[in-house]
């Protein structure tokens, strides 16, 4: 008889059959994952945790990882033509103030069209400086950050201030959009004012395990929601499809990967970098309109608090994609919306336990690669998060606003290998040059 061996592969392991599975099954599991650790922390955390697997909280994580995500998705449009948006925050900050003097004199719908006129704008200026006279996109960027809040502030000063309810640094209410339910998910009005079940709402309130934390997350994201808001998540799979199914897109990806290669094929390389960083800054002043019209319903001096710069810290995390974006986006914002719900500190705490769980599967993962020393940092980071969690009682009130750099930092040290930025992303580009 002849003795045969079994190949490595002939019986795959959980993870290498989760790496063969297509990518949006992958994500289910992903979310799958990260759901269950936050139900598991959620019944055995300390104090009174439930608020982590909350309608209210993933309902917030959608309204504040809105306005990050669109900066992303405009940091990406950008940087895929080559060109580092740094000054996305700068125009947020012009999208803010023309979104509500947009809406005051308009109404909402022209206060969203406003707000990306001014940020295309601010988009405009970055072009201009960054392709037409090749200063350094760092450098064009904080020109913009820093030029934009004196800009609203003037504009607020000679118009606002005429207003009533008005100031140099404030602006009347602006207004928003109307919200509502989705019908047979959570509720509200199906039919000729039928009220539609709320389907997810009852398996919540049967305290099943797992089954009604998920529920609950799932129909939070679906409660109050607006139009504005369904557009946002919207641009994301459109956003896709320009940047890789359309003529368009593959010349603005030509940009950001070999410039001189595709102006040898005829392509107009400084057209496409114009108009893709000036998508890039209407996107960052949809975001702006969004903090104005869904979070705040009046323009505010600073209202931004560096979304911008989060913005593209979900770009980084995502590995300049859609979807990648969109996960940092939410990722980053249910900190952000859940600390404003808990009064008590208990569910932000127990965030750390969640942490010390993502990096115990960070130290599963870097082994099974023979990472060691991926492995050891991970290990030494998991560890440092229980013990910060077993010896205090409450998180800091600054704990939501770093994790977002903490995670992108952890991001660029464990899965370094896996991120791919444009080869051309922020280099100076003349026409002519091979």
């Amino acid at each position: 008889m002849i003795a045969t061996t079994t190949s490595p592969s002939a019986n795959p392991s959980l993870f290498s059959r989760l790496q063969n599975v297509s990518t949006p099954v992958r994500w289910m599991f992903m979310a799958a994952g990260g759901m269950f650790a936050l139900t598991f922390v959620s019944h055995f955390g300390k104090g009174d945790p439930g608020l982590l697997t909350s309608s209210s909280a993933s309902g917030a994580m959608i309204r504040w990882a809105a306005p990050i995500l669109l900066a992303g998705l405009g940091g990406l449009f950008a940087e895929r033509a080559g060109v580092v948006n740094i000054g996305l925050e700068g125009m947020m900050i012009l999208g803010t103030w023309g979104s509500a003097w947009g809406a005051i004199n308009y109404g909402p719908w022209w206060g969203l069209v406003f707000g990306a006129g001014f940020g295309a704008l601010g988009g405009l200026l970055h072009a201009i400086a960054t392709v037409s006279f090749g200063v350094d996109h760092i450098i064009s960027g904080v020109a913009i950050n820093i030029l934009a809040p004196g800009a609203a502030r003037y504009m607020s000063d000679q118009i606002f201030n005429d207003y009533a309810g008005g100031s140099v640094s404030q602006s009347p209410n602006s207004g928003n959009f109307g919200k509502f339910n989705v019908p047979f998910i959570s509720g509200g009005d199906a039919f000729f004012g039928w009220d539609a079940p709320d389907t997810l709402g009852w398996l919540d309130k049967k305290d099943w395990f797992f089954i009604s934390d998920v529920s609950a997350i799932i129909r939070g994201m679906f409660v109050q929601i607006s139009v504005f808001t369904v557009i946002v998540y919207l641009l994301v799979p459109i956003s896709g499809f320009i940047l890789w199914r359309t003529r368009f897109g593959l010349r603005v990806r030509i940009c950001g990967e070999r410039p001189s290669a595709g102006e040898s094929l005829g392509v107009n390389i400084y057209l496409h970098k114009y108009l893709a960083v000036v998508i890039s800054g209407a996107f960052a002043g949809l975001a702006g309109a969004f903090i104005v019209l869904e979070l705040t319903g009046f323009y505010r001096e600073g209202q931004t608090t560096s979304r911008g710069f989060i913005g593209l810290a979900a770009l980084i995390f995502g590995n300049w994609r859609p979807r990648g974006v969109l996960l940092g986006a939410l990722v980053f914002g249910y900190p952000f919306g859940l600390a404003l719900r808990d009064l008590e500190g208990d569910a932000t705490h127990n965030l750390l336990l969640v942490i010390a769980i993502a990096l115990g599967v960070v130290v599963v993962w870097a082994v099974r690669r023979q990472n060691r020393t991926d492995a050891l940092l991970a290990s030494g980071l998991g560890g440092a998060a229980v013990i910060w969690y077993i010896l205090s009682t409450t998180a800091p009130n600054w704990l939501p606003n770093t994790m977002p750099y903490v995670m992108v930092l952890m991001t660029l040290i464990f899965l370094s290998q896996n991120l791919r930025m444009p080869a051309a992303d922020g280099l100076i580009y003349r026409k002519g040059e091979t």
